[in-house]
């Protein structure tokens, strides 16, 4: 169980302190939706969650392989809805991998980041598409 703390700063903006480690983040509403957009939303976090879990679930896989994925980097964009209710409608992904890989390992690592907790948790609810570069 991981406790996270937040609070209602003002002005559209929160801050939660990361109860584990001690770190703080603030967010914003997004400019299109009354806020200043200074800072990353909270469905910007999602979105980051996601490509994060990506990245992080195919380090765990490297490293138990011994392979390196320095410099494997994860774009996303986050599509939000058009029409109330305001949700987020598609998260796309980037997924550049080392070209030093071979094509085992790029599927094995492939099928390590599409198992992630968080693209698991939001299977269903929205709208996902992967690409693999």
């Amino acid at each position: 169980m991981t406790l996270i703390d937040s609070v209602y700063v003002g002005e559209l903006r929160c801050r939660s302190n990361h109860q584990p480690s001690g770190t703080q983040l603030d967010t914003d509403a997004p400019s299109d939706n009354q806020g200043k957009g200074e800072r990353f939303s909270p469905t910007d976090l999602v979105a980051t969650a996601l490509s994060t879990c990506m990245l992080t679930i195919m380090g765990i896989v490297a490293e138990r392989h011994g392979w390196s994925l320095e410099g494997c980097s994860a774009r996303v964009e986050k599509t939000m809805t058009s029409e109330p209710p305001r949700r987020i409608a598609r998260l796309t992904v980037w997924v550049q991998l080392p070209a030093s890989l071979d094509e085992r390992q790029r599927d094995v690592l492939r099928r390590a980041a599409e198992a992630c907790p968080v693209k698991r948790s939001l299977q269903g609810a929205v709208a996902m598409e992967l690409h693999w570069l």
